[in-house]
């Protein structure tokens, strides 16, 4: 049986997206003016992500991203997606976890990973084959530390000598953490050993769609093994995608940026990505091929994004949260749009607050009748009331004179 939640939960994921020749100020200015939006049309969660090359992706640190958004927003809740564990000493990430943690009053999901862009890792003299190892040993002291563990650890890169976290975080009785899984079982395995959260950030290509149910079978089998529990309460899906009112519209917002985001991959991906030499290429890529690891974007209107969302489902067998990829392809007003009719027409559908709407409406239609000729009783009623009290006040001072 396929969970569903009673209450989806959505938000965005961002990289974030911006091309090379935007002024970075107001490139990182309009990713926090794009989460205040999302706050204010009750998305659930914003994830900021952690990049070091390739000036496209341009958030070093998504802690000091958050510190500020958290104070600019008053609900939703503000991730790390993720932290590259393999890049940073756990004790002073961990600190600064927990520092944050209370600084944004628990409303923190540390998101982990091992690190997506491999020129960062060779500017910093990592093997990127020793990626995923190095994620795991991270991990596996993190999350002792954030337990409020006392650790000695020493691997071939860090050393932990009688380590704990001088504060704990606001959370108890620890932080939310999930770990980002793509195509390969790594992050489903590394979720499941740990009891934590999972995000497929691949769930929309065809490898990552296939694989869903698999990873989820491989994270709990895992959790089993270790004594831990894992729960789909806690699973969140990455998807890209644009809507518009109509899809003629949806597809034409995608001519201001498409294309630049189209090379960008190219550049990153190499021989491994294909090149779009004109707007249809683009959108065939996009919608067929897909953005590397973040997978097929989808395009057209709200409807569109619903069926899809409850293939995710069937396939999957059923997660809480979903994801959007944020992604500068359309303006500014097109994603805000965008973004306003999947809060107004997308989320309704999955989060059952339109359920009593119709019922409500239908019982008052069929008694309309009975309630009018009762309204207008009363209303007859209070007249008479008044012109025979009237009638009283004037009979008394007529006899008194």
């Amino acid at each position: 049986m396929t969970y569903k939640p009673k209450r989806m939960k959505f938000g965005a994921f961002f990289a974030p997206f911006h091309k090379d020749i935007v002024n970075p100020t107001l490139a990182i200015d309009r990713d926090m003016e794009l989460i205040q939006w999302l706050d204010k049309l009750a998305y659930d969660e914003a994830w900021i992500g952690e990049h070091h090359s390739g000036a496209y992706e341009c958030i070093a640190s998504p802690e000091v991203f958050i510190a500020t958004a958290a104070e600019r927003t008053r609900n939703i809740r503000l991730a790390t997606g993720v932290s590259s564990l393999s890049y940073h000493h756990p004790l002073v990430l961990a600190d600064r976890i927990c520092q944050l943690d209370h600084q944004v009053r628990g409303r923190l999901t540390f998101g982990v990973g091992p690190g997506q862009l491999v020129a960062d890792a060779y500017m910093m003299g990592i093997n990127p084959k020793d990626l995923r190892r190095r994620m795991n040993e991270s991990l596996t002291a993190l999350v002792k530390l954030l337990n409020g563990e006392t650790v000695t650890m020493k691997t071939d890169w860090f050393t932990l000598n009688e380590a704990r976290c001088q504060i704990l975080p606001y959370q108890s009785p620890t932080i939310d953490m999930a770990v980002a899984s793509a195509i390969s079982p790594t992050g489903a395995r590394t979720a499941g050993e740990h009891g934590l959260g999972m995000i497929s950030v691949a769930a929309s290509s065809p490898e990552g769609f296939k694989q869903l149910a698999n990873h989820w079978d491989i994270c709990e089998g895992k959790a089993a093994e270790h004594g831990k529990q894992v729960a789909r309460s806690n699973w969140r899906i990455v998807t890209p995608f644009h809507i518009a009112e109509t899809e003629e519209q949806a597809y034409k917002d995608l001519e201001y940026g498409l294309m630049d985001m189209m090379r960008y991959f190219k550049k990153f991906g190499g021989s491994a990505f294909p090149e779009a030499k004109s707007f249809k290429e683009a959108i065939d890529i996009w919608t067929t091929g897909g953005l590397g690891a973040f997978g097929v974007g989808v395009v057209g209107t709200p409807e569109t994004l619903v069926n899809h969302i409850k293939k995710l489902q069937d396939q999957s067998g059923g997660f809480e949260t979903f994801l959007a990829l944020a992604h500068n392809a359309a303006d500014f007003d097109a994603t805000k749009k965008s973004y306003e009719l999947f809060a107004r027409e997308v989320m309704p559908h999955f989060q059952h607050c339109n359920d009593n709407r119709p019922a409500s409406l239908n019982w008052a239609a069929e008694n309309a009748d009975r309630f009018m000729e009762e309204y207008v009783g009363g209303i007859n009623t209070a007249i008479a009331q008044h012109e025979q009290e009237m009638a009283d006040k004037q009979k008394k001072a007529a006899s008194s004179a």
